[in-house]
């Protein structure tokens, strides 16, 4: 049986703990434990991550202030600080001012150069920008190039493995005001999202869902049927494992929402966790916050039923749809 490799890692260099945005794509603002990122040229990428890590590192071994920075290269200290948050990309020459100032060899200089080029690079999101947001297309992004996803959902089946018929359903009711035409996108990006699982390098995933996915009637009994029978022929790919959380399993600690725990194949590449929630999602970084979230996965797993035992149930709620 697949076991996702898990990593833990020291906190990320620039420390950041929270970053999020509202649901629908509009400007995002600052938070007290973090940042929201900022304008739609810029939704965040694995490689713009690092970028934004290693020019921070550099800056701290150069033992110098942003302040300091700003002076020798005429650089805004606001750009700095949101060049090193990964909340904005640099233009060339002025990484390379901040590249010379720092005293970077070649070796250095030519992975943080190709870092901003390959940052420069439309990632997975880009056709569905305009509608979703900025916090969802991050996570895309960063989905589309993990190594495994730990997965708990709470009350539907998680957006991976959706048939576009449940998707649409779910968008339809949760989301009623929105466009015919943003409502198709976003079903789309689901669909679409479904190739990291069937790729050359595919996302180890592990998936913990609430019995009540499987139990509530979306979309009506068609619909409902289809989704079911798509989630037992995802649950036969080796590299997915699927456990249904049973009513009787009784309290929990995933109860207060879904969330997602991502891992990378670089180590340079710190772990991260998608929050979804009603007002806005959220990227949570730190090790403190990863481990919190990884100890209530181990958590809801072990209350789970077994992989076996969750087909059964869930080949039961099919036959009870008619």
């Amino acid at each position: 049986m697949l076991r996702p490799r898990i990593r833990r890692r020291l906190p990320h260099p620039t420390q950041r703990q929270h970053l999020g945005a509202p649901r629908s794509p509009t400007p995002p603002v600052r938070t007290p434990k973090g940042f929201l990122m900022a304008g739609k040229r810029t939704v965040l990428t694995v490689r713009l991550r690092r970028l934004a890590a290693m020019l921070h590192e550099m800056r701290e071994q150069a033992q110098l202030s942003k302040e300091e920075v700003s002076a020798k290269t005429g650089i805004n200290v606001t750009t700095l600080y949101r060049i090193e948050t990964a909340q904005a990309r640099p233009q060339r020459r002025t990484l390379m001012a901040m590249l010379d100032l720092y005293r970077i060899g070649d070796e250095q200089r030519e992975d943080a150069l190709e870092l901003l080029s390959d940052a420069l690079k439309p990632g997975m999101s880009r056709a569905y920008e305009g509608s979703v947001s900025e916090v969802y297309a991050a996570y895309i992004n960063f989905e589309a190039e993990a190594l495994s996803a730990r997965h708990y959902q709470t009350s539907i089946v998680p957006g991976l493995l959706q048939t576009y018929e449940y998707a649409t359903a779910v968008i339809e009711t949760s989301m009623p005001k929105l466009e015919a035409s943003v409502m198709e996108s976003r079903a789309k990006a689901r669909m679409d999202r479904a190739a990291n699982l069937a790729k050359e390098d595919p996302l180890e995933l592990w998936v913990v869902m609430d019995e009540a996915a499987i139990r509530r009637t979306v979309g009506g009994p068609v619909v409902m049927r289809g989704q079911l029978d798509r989630l037992l022929q995802e649950a036969k790919r080796k590299n997915v494992i699927l456990q249904i959380l049973p009513f009787d399993a009784g309290a929990h600690p995933g109860m207060a929402g879904s969330f997602t725990v991502l891992d990378f194949h670089d180590p340079a590449d710190p772990e991260l966790v998608y929050v979804e929630g009603i007002a806005r999602d959220e990227l949570i970084e730190g090790h403190n916050e990863i481990r919190r979230f990884g100890v209530i996965f181990d958590q809801l797993r072990a209350m789970a039923l077994s992989p076996r035992d969750s087909a059964a149930m869930i080949i039961d709620a099919a036959t009870r749809m008619g």
